[in-house]
């Protein structure tokens, strides 16, 4: 449905959400709390959302729609990334309702429906409706089948019908396509928004625009310049409390399958005809069906445990000490990976991809490692401290890229060292990047999915992650384990030997 609020022609004016109401699903649940409450409070206050918006939680909490209010302000005031302003608060909390009700009692969704109804008439929502399920993976099904029978998931009214999911998407391949049959049931694929934050990242759209606005990097993005590509995404906390969570799902399954498989196919993928959401997704999805893994895997893959040491000045436990954890739990808190895109472009490049908690920082970035130059015409006298070029796309925290290259020395030596040219995203704009969530939750209000992982997307990463699940299962059955690591290090030694075999090496962020 065209969006009435803004004509299309003009592009200098910010995309704003239509007529529409939310429903969070687990709204008292920490996400809600700590992200979906102050993104959407965000958006209100940069007016991107309607003047009618209708915002509904759904909860077994025995409330009225003044405690949800002040829950919400409670979460707002203390996360949200813009100023606190009473006028655009008290416009946005008129539009709040709270239903109370658990998963699968048919009361609580005979209340939502009315609850809507009421938003439809009152704040003129127009029957637009969106259902974001902030809850466990395993109630999806349950909540799509009593939204389905309640009427709720679309039908024959003038509006649309919108459902909102956070991974993990299965924990293989069969659970994943299991659940894209569970969604399809009840909303087409073009009503499913699947949420990976990491693409909502403003450095993670400007690698598009790095890529496809400029005629700088194009030539040289290719297996003819570039050696290899590392993907990594580093924290440096543990994993205290999320033992219920984590625990049997792992770095692998928790990372690699969404967020480094979605930033390997924007890094490797072809310009599109366009920026549309089909163009784009279709280039994706080229790169995942191409992507394989380098065999051996007991050579190109890697896993790790954490054990005690030290983080932040201070010390820290290893996982197996944590609460929650079996002392012989084999849950990978490091997991790293090797493979290869099968494309003309790529043949021959490898892209090693790692993730891992209480590493030595937190840092998430893409660094493309060019080949050395072929011949160095310098005296076998003169110093040459020069590693290989580098492009670093730095996705998190400090925002913006950096390139790497050999510059001589000043003096009378012809000495060169590697030095840094660096852009700022915090340096060269007066505008601070939205939140993740800003951008997807407002894509997914105005229709544009674009960012959202489609079902074959989905199903081609669990295709190239499970034969790595399956040999570390293996492992285990055989009385393997996760490698250690010291917190605050970068990862197990079989990590460093990984790449150390094809004379590479990490990079230290």
């Amino acid at each position: 449905m065209a969006n009435p609020l803004r004509d299309p022609r003009d592009t200098r004016m910010p995309l704003i959400a239509g007529p529409c109401a939310a429903v969070i699903f687990g709204v008292t649940g920490d996400l809600s709390r700590k992200k979906l409450l102050p993104a959407i409070y965000d958006l209100a206050n940069r007016g991107l959302l309607p003047p009618g918006f209708g915002l509904v939680g759904f909860a077994r909490r025995d409330w009225s729609d003044a405690d949800f209010t002040q829950f919400a302000h409670d979460a707002v005031t203390a996360h949200a990334r813009t100023p606190f302003r009473q006028e655009a608060w008290e416009r946005l909390a008129e539009g709040f309702r709270f239903v109370s009700g658990s998963f699968a009692e048919d009361a609580g969704y005979d209340r939502l429906t009315d609850t809507l109804a009421a938003l439809d008439t009152e704040r003129g929502t127009g029957g637009n409706h969106a259902f974001y399920l902030s809850i466990p993976p395993s109630a999806f099904p349950l909540v799509c089948e009593k939204l389905s029978a309640s009427g709720l998931a679309g039908g024959d009214g003038p509006g649309w019908s919108r459902v909102v999911i956070e991974k993990p998407f299965g924990h293989d391949l069969a659970s994943a396509e299991s659940l894209n049959g569970v969604l399809n049931a009840v909303f087409p694929e073009s009503s499913v928004f699947r949420i990976d934050h990491y693409l909502g990242k403003e450095t993670v759209q400007n690698l598009l625009a790095l890529r496809f606005a400029n005629q700088l990097f194009e030539p040289v993005w290719n297996a003819n310049h570039i050696d290899h590509v590392q993907i990594t995404m580093a924290e440096d906390i543990g994993l205290d409390g999320r033992a219920g969570y984590y625990d049997g799902i792992g770095a692998a399954r928790d990372v690699i399958q969404n967020h480094l498989l979605q930033l390997l196919a924007l890094t490797a993928m072809e310009e599109p005809v366009s920026f549309s959401p089909g163009a784009l997704q279709t280039e994706k999805i080229k790169v995942l069906s191409a992507a394989r893994l380098i065999e051996p895997l007991a050579d190109n893959s890697a896993r790790g445990q954490y054990t005690a040491g030290w983080q932040g000045g201070r010390p820290v436990v290893g996982l197996l000490a944590e609460d929650g954890f079996s002392a012989t739990s084999t849950t990978e808190t490091f997991a790293a990976i090797a493979l290869e895109v099968n494309t003309r472009r790529w043949a021959g490049v490898p892209f090693y991809l790692r993730t891992g908690k209480r590493l030595g920082r937190r840092v998430t970035e893409i660094a493309l490692v060019f080949k050395r130059a072929p011949h160095l015409p310098f005296d076998s006298l003169v110093d040459t401290d020069i590693g290989k070029n580098a492009l670093v796309i730095r996705v998190q925290p400090d925002e913006g890229i950096t390139l790497r290259f050999g510059s001589k020395v000043p003096g009378h030596l012809m000495e060169v060292r590697d030095v840094n040219m660096d852009f700022s995203y915090g340096a060269a704009f007066a505008e601070e990047s939205p939140e993740a969530y800003e951008r997807l939750i407002l894509d997914m209000l105005l229709g544009e999915p674009s960012l959202f992982p489609v079902n074959r997307e989905v199903e081609l990463s669990w295709r190239i992650l499970d034969p790595v699940l399956a040999h570390w299962a293996e492992a285990d059955a055989a009385g393997g384990r996760p490698d250690p690591y010291q917190a605050g290090g970068w990862g197990p030694a079989s990590a460093v030997a990984m790449l150390a075999r094809t004379g590479r090496e990490w990079r230290r962020p």
